[in-house]
């Protein structure tokens, strides 16, 4: 590697940066970026060396996996939460591929369309229920809605009496991935019960107690066998199939930001009514305005040169999501809402990154994202189509610091009313 300085790099002085991350939140490195006019700097965080990168050519760096591997990026309190100890998210070579096909199996059209047609179902079921109430908190109700949806589809058992409990379990997984203190921890209770009660659910179903469809994530969980040709052990199959409910369950942030935006952008929920074409052009800009995901995390394999710069072998590496979705060279008036701009979108798999870049079946983007535009496309079509209501005075605002960030009121509907 003679000639690639590794100190060529835009160096973020301090012995440690954490704290600046905290308080910065989704704009920590993007801030950066602008600061050094580089889609590359070095900084410390939680006492390690990372290089963070930007942009559309950063994304299709980072997701080249002769570069980087997933082995030994995801901390281990965020496997303890949001992912789970060594699922797919963790995998790389032929043991990802290999895990990576088994979700993907899952996404045949139709079994989306399957998908589409349970959210209608528990969409209008709510409705009923709402219609009895002064107000809803949205963002509780939503939860719930794709908690019942998540199961149903996945093929899982779920009692009324549970609602609660699981709902609030799989959510608290999510809410804990940028927490520190309590809801950390309150994420990890979660992901420990909730691990308990897929365990006990995957040996009913290979004792023969139960007997899901053959085409439900619960079946395929069950009964998946590793490279080595043996069956997962029942907590890795636990892991991975939480790895379909719990990302089902987030898309209520996702319908949550859509409301806002409806609120925000009237003329935006009028056009909601115009067809599936604007719909999907609505529900792909509020994925790229809002913020979810800030950045993800690899380590580089082996030692390379990229734009001059010296990767080495362990480094850690964040990739700029929310900058990357707001990159002015990428987007025009990025902090502008405009769903119109994906009429001109080509599709480019590292420019829109939401939910990660690359290939589906091969790379880590997730392997559930079709579901999460399907699903938002009914929920936000139902809100804006069959159903009236009213967004009183409260407090929306949105925190660019809070890790995953929420409005502040939840959304608070009231004269709710089927049209």
């Amino acid at each position: 590697m003679e000639g690639f300085d590794f100190m060529s790099i835009p160096y973020e002085k301090g012995l440690d940066n954490s704290l600046a991350l905290l308080k910065e939140g989704y704009h920590y490195i993007p801030n950066r970026r602008r600061r050094f006019h580089s889609d590359i700097f070095r900084t410390r965080l939680l006492g390690q060396k990372v290089i963070c990168i930007g942009g559309e050519e950063a994304a299709a760096l980072f997701y080249d996996n002769e570069k980087f591997q997933r082995k030994g990026a995801a901390p281990r309190r965020i496997q303890q939460s949001l992912f789970g100890k060594n699922g797919v998210q963790t995998m790389d070579g032929a043991m990802h591929k290999h895990r990576k096909a088994l979700f993907m199996g899952l996404m045949t059209r139709e079994r989306i369309q399957d998908l589409i047609a349970i959210t209608e179902k528990q969409w209008e079921a709510a409705l009923e229920d709402w219609m009895q109430k002064d107000n809803i908190r949205l963002f509780d109700e939503a939860r719930k809605i794709m908690c019942r949806t998540a199961c149903n589809w996945a093929g899982v058992p779920l009692w009324a009496n549970e609602l609660e409990m699981r709902t609030a379990d799989l959510s608290a997984m999510i809410d804990a991935f940028g927490a520190v203190g309590p809801r950390h921890w309150k994420g990890r209770i979660a992901r420990n019960r909730s691990e308990q009660w897929i365990r006990k659910i995957i040996k009913q179903v290979r004792s023969g107690e139960l007997h899901p469809s053959e085409d439900t994530a619960l079946y395929a969980m069950a009964w998946h066998r590793n490279l080595n040709g043996k069956r997962m052990s029942t907590q890795m199959a636990a892991v991975e199939l939480i790895n379909i409910l719990r990302p089902i369950v987030a898309i209520a942030r996702y319908v949550t930001f859509g409301a806002m935006a409806m609120h925000e952008f009237p003329e935006s929920a009028e056009e909601l009514q115009s067809g599936d074409l604007y719909r999907q052009y609505f529900v792909q800009e509020v994925r790229r305005y809002y913020p979810f995901g800030p950045f993800l995390g690899a380590r580089v394999r082996d030692n390379f040169s990229w734009q001059g710069h010296l990767f080495q072998k362990g480094t850690l590496v964040l990739l700029d999501i929310y900058g990357t979705n707001h990159d002015p060279e990428l987007w025009k008036n990025p902090s502008a809402f405009s769903p119109d701009r994906f009429k001109e979108w080509k599709g480019n798999p590292f420019d829109f990154i939401p939910q990660g870049g690359g290939d589906y079946h091969i790379g880590h983007r997730c392997a559930g994202e079709w579901i999460t535009v399907e699903v938002m496309k009914v929920s936000l079509d139902f809100m804006a189509n069959h159903m009236t209501y009213r967004v009183p005075e409260q407090n929306l605002s949105l925190s660019r610091v809070r890790m995953p960030p929420i409005p502040k009121s939840r959304v608070i509907i009231e004269n709710i009313n089927e049209k």
